[in-house]
């Protein structure tokens, strides 16, 4: 099937200039019906401050338009941003989807921060676990989720009418892939997860989540399944396997850890929900002094 043979959504991205995340709000036209990915909240780390001007950029073009949202997707948990969806929720409603796979991020985190056992495991504190080909929709636009592991154990590409959105399991062509270094990735898995994707129709819209404009370029946030498969720089035309393991676990083996990587995981595993305020009132975030190292973990 072509793409172009689909029901193509009304695609608007909001980026963010301090962690590099574009969120989207995808809308079906006729219905008026929406859906916002990856939205992200913004968190200032040296004074723990949070505020939402990102978030209320999207929620002001969902009440102009008088759209109504159906859906906040979380393509995972992610490691640089704090999502804002509970804030947007509140705002508009909505249901809050991720992979059911999240339970592994939760039971693995939830014992790096030593969240006790009043943090349940069980992906609860989400409205929607999806399972690998779930069907939902966004008005009458049909979408699938597609689960791809590797950058973590609970990504997912979710296929919206004639647009998928890869979270950061790929990046534009010229940025290549999302690393696969954090407890619980894998390069080799990763690779399988892009081919799957890379079978969707060529002229399938692709939406990423990052973009760090390589070589000073503009920055850019879509693209197409034939474009990548054609000129990706890390799977394109035709990269095998086992070259593609070596040039990703060479470059993850020099990149840092993210800056809001332990601030975003506690929130993000939570749903966006902060941790429970503590004896004297107030809400902690932890710092493990001896890092996320086990092995065992994720975004």
């Amino acid at each position: 099937m072509c793409a172009d043979k689909l029901q193509a959504p009304e695609v608007h991205g909001f980026f963010d200039n301090d962690s590099n995340t574009v969120s989207y709000l995808v809308v079906d036209p006729v219905m008026k019906k929406a859906a916002i990915v990856d939205s992200v909240l913004d968190f200032d780390y040296a004074s723990g401050t949070m505020s939402y001007e990102h978030a209320d950029a999207i929620i002001a073009e969902v009440n102009a338009r008088g759209l109504d949202l159906e859906w906040l997707i979380e393509t995972h948990v992610h490691a640089d941003h704090l999502s804002a969806a509970p804030y947007i929720q509140q705002q508009l409603g909505g249901k809050i989807g991720i992979s059911e796979h999240i339970v592994t991020v939760q039971n693995v985190f939830g014992k790096i921060f030593n969240a006790g056992t009043e943090f349940e495991r069980d992906g609860s504190q989400f409205d929607q676990l999806f399972t690998d080909g779930d069907s939902y929709q966004i008005g009458t636009i049909v979408a699938k989720a597609i689960h791809t592991p590797g950058h973590t154990p609970a990504c997912m590409a979710h296929f919206i009418g004639d647009a998928v959105f890869v979270g950061d399991t790929l990046f534009m062509p010229d940025g290549g892939t999302a690393r696969a270094d954090f407890p619980g990735g894998d390069a080799r898995t990763l690779y399988r997860s892009i081919q799957k994707i890379l079978t969707l129709p060529a002229d399938t819209r692709m939406f990423v989540c990052h973009d760090y404009a390589p070589k000073g370029r503009a920055f850019l946030w879509e693209t197409t399944v034939g474009a990548q498969a054609a000129s990706n720089i890390h799977v394109g035309a035709g990269v095998n396997e086992d070259d593609f393991v070596a040039v990703r676990e060479a470059r993850d083996a020099t990149l840092a850890m993210p800056r809001l990587i332990m601030p975003s995981i506690q929130v993000n595993m939570r749903a966006g929900h902060l941790p429970p305020a503590e004896s004297n009132g107030e809400t902690y975030l932890k710092v493990p002094v001896m890092g996320i190292t086990d092995g065992s973990a994720t975004d």
